[in-house]
């Protein structure tokens, strides 16, 4: 495999083969063991779509959860709601007004990949890569398979890096 492309559909095919429930559950447990986590009080998570690893236990944690809302090409922070509605996405968003991204701790990123480096694999859209240098005191953590989680992925100057990846 030599680009993006190719790995993004290696990943997609690989995780429908995966016991993804099983997987989640064990990278909450990991997640919660985290001295970064354990500290911070606001955290950001995704909803998850088809195959993705699966977080929401984590909102049983004693902290303040928000969810990334799309508009156009920019991701805005929004406090967990019980309301949620799909997004042209068809990914769930909360009904919340967006919170400034200073706020934020610790910002669990969704990902396909990740590699050694910290550099992750997202859809394509870029969105993350445009939303995370806006958050300067978050914390970044990707959280992948293990057969996910690769020596070296390509990347281009504008991808950002996390500052940690969790593998099960």
């Amino acid at each position: 495999m030599k680009n993006k492309t190719d790995y993004r559909l290696y990943a997609k095919e690989l995780r429908k083969t995966l016991d993804i429930s099983s997987l989640s559950q064990s990278l909450c447990e990991k997640i919660r063991e985290d001295e970064y986590y354990i500290r911070a009080k606001h955290v950001m998570l995704f909803y998850p779509a088809e195959c993705e690893i699966d977080l929401r236990d984590l909102f049983h944690d004693n902290k303040n959860f928000y969810l990334p809302k799309v508009h156009n090409d920019k991701i805005f922070v929004c406090p967990l709601s019980e309301k949620l509605e799909k997004s042209k996405f068809n990914i769930m968003e909360p009904c919340s007004e967006p919170i400034e991204p200073e706020l934020l701790d610790i910002i669990i990123v969704p990902a396909l990949m990740a590699d050694k480096n910290g550099y992750r694999l997202g859809y394509g859209g870029g969105f993350y890569d445009r939303f995370l240098p806006l958050c300067k005191n978050a914390f970044k953590i990707v959280v992948v398979p293990k057969e996910l989680f690769i020596a070296k992925l390509p990347h281009d100057e504008f991808d950002v890096k996390v500052d940690k990846v969790l593998f099960m």
